[in-house]
């Protein structure tokens, strides 16, 4: 049987129960335990920002997905097309460059804006950068940032939370809701946060479009992978 979008975001297979769990795990129990109590210990450890962050992600990807598997799928027999890990029409490879270049110009209008109310660009992992610039930590920032947190992000906060809340409060909120919650799970990185909800609305638009969270994995890899470049290069 043919995919059908329309029917796959009228309803879910999950429960209040896994709604729940997996909001708990995103907005409290992997930013108190993981980013907030092991940050310090990976700090002391790696005396490296970029060494700590890297670790504190790939961590986090991994909780992610084991919640994303044990609470939302294994209990259903459920496999990862539930949660958009599905191939998308060849059509919509333009709308990926253009919503990746509508990211990149919205982003440079708000640091813009950002810096001339006296804000700035820059933040801890930056900073990190811009002080152990070799090759080997180029790769460590882009594998990390361009493919790893783009995966587990869109799995988990496209994939399933935007699809869950969309079920219950429609197209809009549930844009709307899953952006919020994307752009507060980046918190301390305050000189993002607007542009995080913003990408969080392109993500979603290109999920809701495609069935398929690969799109917004392109889109979010493309994004992260540019800035990664720039900071170098700076």
């Amino acid at each position: 049987m043919d995919f059908d979008k329309n029917e796959y975001f009228k309803g879910d297979p999950w429960g209040i129960k896994e709604g729940v769990w997996m909001l708990g795990l995103s907005c409290f129990i992997v930013p108190v335990f993981i980013e907030i109590l092991l940050r310090e210990q990976f700090d002391s450890f790696f005396r490296n920002g970029l060494y700590a962050g890297t670790t504190m992600g790939f961590i986090m990807a991994i909780v992610f997905m084991l919640g994303v598997y044990f609470v939302c799928l294994r209990p259903c027999s459920l496999s990862w097309k539930e949660v958009g890990v599905r191939r998308f029409a060849a059509s919509y490879w333009g709308a990926i460059a253009g919503w990746t270049i509508v990211l990149i110009f919205s982003s440079i209008m708000v640091l813009a804006l950002m810096m001339a109310v006296g804000g700035t660009y820059e933040n801890e992992k930056t900073e990190s950068v811009k002080q152990n610039v070799t090759v080997f930590n180029f790769f460590i920032g882009f594998i990390s940032a361009a493919i790893i947190s783009p995966v587990y992000e869109e799995i988990l906060y496209r994939g399933f939370i935007y699809r869950w809340i969309r079920v219950r409060t429609g197209k809009s909120w549930g844009m709307f809701i899953s952006s919020f919650l994307f752009m507060v799970v980046h918190i301390p990185t305050y000189n993002t946060l607007m542009i995080n909800f913003i990408s969080g609305l392109v993500f979603a638009w290109a999920y809701e479009k495609t069935g398929s969270i690969w799109p917004s994995v392109l889109i979010h890899g493309l994004f992260n992978g540019l800035a990664v470049i720039l900071t170098f290069l700076e």
